[in-house]
């Protein structure tokens, strides 16, 4: 390394301060944050905390160091995860929290075919409204985890007459290949209290279970119905055993 001029030493100054390292069975994931995030929903202004974080396979405590390998890493090519922090998340004794898988097409696009669009930020609202909670928006889960490319190819099959389920199993994929560890361990950096989780998904509830976190109640999140994906939100229900709806779980 060579001589570290004022600027770039107040550089990694500052990014120290804001950056929490989390160890990982390998590696190390790396938290950027809290961030200022103003946000509008429905025509109003909501301050979030936003954090973002990679997971990198080797342990970097050096910041110089960890600061000059990202600005080769090319993490453009790559998507990166996040998370949307609002009130007093650390330590409220009730908090929402959405693990919410990156949909292109519903977040982005406000596409019909999918639920998605309208979880996002429903989510969101509901955080609000409560008061304290936390949206966990999962870079590497694109069609369950297939990736942006094969979900276009699935939907092609979905046009021909496969269901959700049948599409990723015929590309030879899992139905669902979505893993929740790495959120998982950041949530535990961000609180240690008991959550309430907003999903319909089972397998997002057993994955906190597993982990040994506290779920205090579940809240679903049912909407966005249109003739474009009756058939998708039946396959959730009758292929990957999602919640009905206004079933609760405490």
């Amino acid at each position: 390394m060579g001589i570290q001029t004022e600027a770039e030493s107040k550089v990694l100054s500052v990014l120290k301060d804001r950056t929490q390292l989390i160890d990982h069975e390998s590696g190390a994931i790396y938290l950027v944050g809290p961030i200022r995030m103003p946000v509008d929903l429905h025509g109003f202004t909501y301050e979030f905390k936003w954090y973002s974080w990679i997971k990198r396979e080797e342990l970097i405590d050096n910041y110089e160091e960890l600061m000059n390998e990202l600005s080769f890493a090319n993490l453009a090519e790559a998507q990166q995860s996040s998370v949307l922090v609002y009130g007093d998340f650390e330590i409220s004794q009730d908090a929402l929290i959405r693990f919410h898988s990156i949909c292109h097409t519903g977040d982005i696009f406000g596409s019909k075919r999918c639920d998605c669009g309208f979880q996002l930020k429903q989510s969101m609202q509901n955080i609000v409204e409560h008061g304290s909670g936390a949206l966990f928006y999962l870079a590497n889960h694109e069609g369950r985890g297939i990736g942006l490319f094969s979900k276009a190819m699935a939907y092609i099959l979905q046009e021909n007459g496969y269901d959700t389920v049948e599409a990723n199993e015929a590309l030879g994929f899992e139905d669902d290949m979505r893993n929740y560890s790495d959120a998982i361990k950041v949530l535990k950096e961000l609180r240690n209290l008991p959550v309430t989780l907003m999903t319909n998904n089972p397998k997002k509830l057993m994955a906190l279970s597993d982990a040994g976190l506290q779920v205090s109640a579940r809240m679903s999140l049912w909407g966005g119905h249109s003739e474009f994906n009756e058939k998708y939100l039946e396959t959730k229900v009758n292929r990957s055993g999602h919640f009905i709806e206004d079933e609760l779980v405490n």
